[in-house]
């Protein structure tokens, strides 16, 4: 499959897993019944209006970003500059996050409204070619159309979350004589759970898609393989506080986590992708020394 190909197939799935995610949404207020079915009828729509036009903003925010000036970053736009011309794409908005660990994602609805955060701990510890790695993954995000389709996906992931919180704090202490309190309690216990394996589905083929169009940009997957182990490491060291629900946004998922939490993992195994990453350079007669 070639990667035009694999593009628009990983497209039409995201797009019908996001239908997916904005369905449980709805199914949800079904399933509890009387007023909850307008409540989230009026929260999926919304969801999805406020995730196309305000995403972007709602990502940078929560991840606590802040805009950086090309005299505060120079290294940071030159890089930049550089890939964006190398993938036909114009310069996104740059911001950095005030976190040891190295990390990065790209956010907004298309490329002319994109941006890229990269934490202080990415800029700080990477050599400069891994750098060019992980904003080339990124930048290969925006060309591939997946920042907008992430962004609503964790907008309305983090939503499900947030409302199973409510209903499982009223089932506690109590609520209206009318609620049913078995459709409560299957909501409480089944929608985060569906809503993250929705969410898994939609990223991981996404990551390894952008990890090949990465390399097409530089012209070899050695840097962003050699980055992605460096990321790795980084993530064991440093945490990085973000609502669970935007984990999906970055490059390598930002939270420790062993055992059955790595079945929840919106990205797919690190040692996949840089085997992935590999095997493209082995294919192009690039052999590392």
């Amino acid at each position: 499959m070639t990667i035009t190909q694999a593009r628009f197939t990983t497209q039409l799935r995201t797009w019908v897993l996001i239908a997916g995610l904005t369905a449980l949404l709805f199914g949800i207020g079904f399933l509890l019944g009387g007023k909850f079915v307008y409540i989230f009828v009026f929260f999926g729509i919304a969801m999805n209006v406020a995730g196309y036009w305000f995403s972007d903003k709602i990502a940078l925010a929560a991840s606590r970003a802040k805009p950086v000036s090309e005299q505060e970053a120079p290294q940071l736009y030159r890089i930049l500059r550089d890939l964006t011309e190398r993938a036909s794409l114009p310069m996104p908005r740059v911001y950095t996050i005030p976190s040891e660990q190295p990390n990065a994602f790209a956010t907004g609805r298309n490329a002319k409204h994109a941006a890229v955060a990269c934490t202080e701990g990415l800029l700080k510890h990477l050599p400069e070619d891994q750098i060019r790695g992980v904003l080339a993954h990124e930048l290969a995000h925006v060309k591939n159309h997946d920042i907008l389709v992430t962004s609503i996906a964790a907008m309305v992931a983090a939503t499900i979350t947030m409302i199973a919180n409510i209903l499982q704090f009223a089932f506690i202490f109590g609520g209206e004589e009318d609620e049913n309190p078995i459709a409560a309690l299957a909501t409480i216990i089944i929608a985060p759970i569906a809503a993250a394996l929705i969410q898994l589905a939609i990223s991981r083929q996404r990551e390894f898609l952008a990890d090949a169009t990465g390399a097409r940009i530089l012209g070899t997957g050695k840097p962003l393989a050699d980055a992605l182990e460096t990321l790795e490491k980084g993530v064991q060291a440093a945490p990085l506080q973000v609502n669970p629900a935007t984990a999906s946004l970055y490059i390598v998922h930002p939270f420790r986590g062993q055992g059955i939490t790595n079945l929840f993992s919106t990205h797919p195994p690190l040692a996949e992708r840089i085997r992935r990453l590999h095997e493209y350079d082995a294919a192009q007669g690039l052999h590392y020394g």
